[in-house]
């Protein structure tokens, strides 16, 4: 029996046999991310949200969702005149997100894109379920490439994960490289993720 003791798991990346900390890009945006997350979202290994909140720490932020309290840290961002308040979820009212950061520009103020984070039916479940969300105007994005998520199974096709939403609304809006560098960083994590489920670093 060998005695070598396996490596302790990074705090940050949750990785063990590989810490991708120093791949992740920092980043900054003209426009705040309010990710509002399911709670069965928050312990999942596969959430992609937190690499949104750990590479753009200053332009995004984190609420827990429940569904007859809003979160009183999202609801000063939303009374917050300084910010113009989207939700990013397909609607039949629902506008590009060029269109909403045009119209938030028109009245000087800055685009607050807020991210539903939890799987597809969580997420109309929390707008279905909180009527104060339903105030808010939706916003949405034209995909520009198919899903490249791989780390859940039974991923309904031409949905993308909370990462992948982010990259997008950065690219819509002009922040082309900033959505280039999380996307690449991304696609070398889920190897690294893959290959420490596996009980080994990636390989070169």
């Amino acid at each position: 029996m060998s005695d070598t003791c396996p490596p302790s798991t990074c705090p940050q990346c949750q990785l063990r046999f590989q810490c991708v900390c120093e791949q992740l890009p920092k980043l900054d945006s003209s426009i705040h991310f309010a990710l509002l997350i399911h709670e069965n979202e928050q312990n999942r290994e596969t959430n992609t949200g937190q690499w949104l909140l750990k590479s753009m720490p200053s332009t995004t932020s984190v609420h827990i969702w429940q569904r007859k309290s809003p979160c009183p840290k999202l609801v000063a961002l939303l009374e917050n005149p300084r910010y113009q308040a989207y939700l990013l979820f397909p609607g039949d009212e629902s506008i590009e997100v060029t269109r909403a950061c045009a119209k938030a520009g028109e009245t000087q103020t800055l685009p607050l894109f807020i991210v539903l984070d939890g799987t597809w039916q969580e997420a109309k479940k929390m707008l279905r379920k909180s009527p104060w969300l339903q105030s808010i105007p939706l916003a949405h994005v034209t995909p520009s490439k198919t899903s490249n998520y791989q780390l859940r199974r039974n991923q309904e096709e031409g949905h993308l994960c909370t990462l992948e939403v982010g990259c997008e609304v950065l690219s819509a809006v002009g922040e082309k490289a900033q959505s280039e560098q999380l996307l690449q960083f991304f696609d070398h994590y889920m190897l690294a993720f893959k290959a420490d489920k596996s009980g080994h670093s990636l390989k070169s």
